[in-house]
């Protein structure tokens, strides 16, 4: 098999692969991302296991709230989960419903479609954006917000190599987001951020995540970035990987009594 050809084979794995909703394990033994150090899914774990009800924001296809649930046995009994994107929602309701999470199809900046002070614990994991008065206001006394986030400057390493440098945004930092929460009225009881290594072994793992999580690149496409995919590639096979830095936050926001 030519080198070339070899090129395009991944090119097609990477291309061919479903890119709904929020799994990633075909990217196992092809990429790897570290995880910060709070645990997220532990510590969720834990406030679930006082919760009684819960709403899980943009919640993708499901799978990692489900993956929480399955830490909980006596979870809460009220399990809500919003998600905007249609395949993801779907997906999400075949996840969630045997679990009794009843799942709603809600745009990201639309109002949450639930009554005031009707959730002890909200959580989000990745939001695309956070509705600060929303969240304050489903939100029972003393009820907690738990969310981790996606920083500025996330792959901006990939993102620097395939589109040429980019200019950071300064929407999602952790100042802004305790800012925003206190504005809102919730008290920060807990905020930290870690900067994480993200490793890709192979130009198909490359195309695949471009493909799923599409701020990365926004206007991707293998026919379009091919050039540059190409010498990603070369970078690869010389150095045995591609090192990115994904940005992440913790936010635990408390509504006062």
């Amino acid at each position: 098999m030519t080198a070339q050809s070899f090129f395009d084979r991944l090119l097609d794995e990477g291309n061919s692969e479903p890119v709904e909703g929020w799994d990633f394990s075909w990217l196992s033994g092809r990429a790897t991302e570290a995880r910060p150090s709070w645990k997220c899914f532990e510590s969720l774990s834990v406030r679930m296991n006082t919760a009684i009800a819960v709403l899980d924001v943009q919640t993708g296809g499901g799978e990692r709230f489900a993956e929480i649930i399955s830490r909980v046995p006596n979870h809460p009994k009220t399990l809500a989960a919003t998600e905007s994107w249609p395949p993801n929602a779907e997906i999400a309701r075949d996840t969630l419903r045997p679990l009794g999470v009843s799942v709603l199809e809600v745009p990201d900046d639309a109002v949450f479609p639930f009554e005031d002070e009707m959730f002890d614990l909200v959580c989000s994991r990745h939001p695309t954006v956070t509705l600060w008065t929303e969240i304050e206001r489903v939100l029972q006394s003393e009820g907690t917000y738990f969310s981790q986030q996606i920083g500025d400057g996330t792959n901006s390493e990939l993102t620097d190599f395939i589109m040429g440098p980019q200019p950071i945004s300064e929407t999602q930092r952790i100042d802004r987001a305790i800012s925003l929460a206190t504005v809102a009225g919730l008290e920060v009881i807990d905020a930290q951020e870690e900067s994480l290594p993200v490793v890709f072994f192979d130009i198909g793992a490359v195309v695949y995540f471009l493909r799923k999580v599409i701020w990365t690149v926004p206007d991707f496409s293998t026919e379009k970035y091919r050039e540059r995919l190409k010498l990603l590639r070369h970078s690869i096979e010389d150095h045995g990987s591609f090192k990115s830095h994904s940005q992440r936050f913790l936010i635990e926001a408390r509504k006062p009594r």
